[in-house]
């Protein structure tokens, strides 16, 4: 024998990253919660950050399978997809959405309400409102990812809905109003 110890030394081996997918509406993505999950039979309670992002992914160190020879656990890696809302659309931190109004409000002014994330809205609608007419609602949009209080600008697109089955006297005075 050289000289030493006879004991032999095990190499220490870390251990498997775990991958997973969580899926969340657009509306839970709004507000930080805390869900459960269930990998590899331990169930792992997490808090999601509003403002998570589709495609984001966070780690959880340790979380992953036991290392080897007292080697660190691996981490778990979350990917978050965020389903689609059949109202809003998400660029980064704002959103967008269509509201209708009246072809009378339109042309004269008035108020409408829409429905946000975040609850009723009544808006102010200029007189002339021209179809496609977009205007910013700032801080109405989505939660800043791990920024509290912070959101961004929700912008709405006017589309203005014609009215259909006229009355005879109500098409005499558009056409008078045509030949104007």
């Amino acid at each position: 024998m050289f000289g030493g110890s006879d004991r032999r030394r095990q190499t220490q081996y870390r251990g498997q990253d775990y991958n997973a997918e969580l899926t969340l509406s657009l509306i839970d993505a709004m507000e930080t919660h805390q869900q459960t999950l269930t990998v590899n039979g331990k169930n792992i309670r997490i808090t999601i950050p509003a403002g998570v992002e589709n495609g984001q992914v966070i780690k959880l160190k340790g979380y992953g399978s036991p290392g080897a020879n007292g080697g660190p656990a691996g981490d778990l890696y979350i990917t978050f997809i965020i389903s689609h809302h059949p109202d809003f659309k998400r660029r980064g931190n704002d959103l967008f959405t269509n509201a209708t109004i009246n072809l009378y409000t339109a042309l004269l002014g008035g108020e409408t309400t829409i429905e946000t994330l975040k609850g009723k809205v009544k808006l102010k609608v200029n007189p002339e409102t021209q179809y496609g007419t977009k205007i910013r609602l700032k801080g109405k949009g989505f939660p800043v990812y791990k920024k509290d209080g912070e959101s961004g600008d929700l912008y709405v697109t006017y589309q203005i809905q014609l009215p259909a089955n006229l009355s005879e006297q109500q098409k005499i005075l558009f056409t008078e109003l045509s030949n104007l």
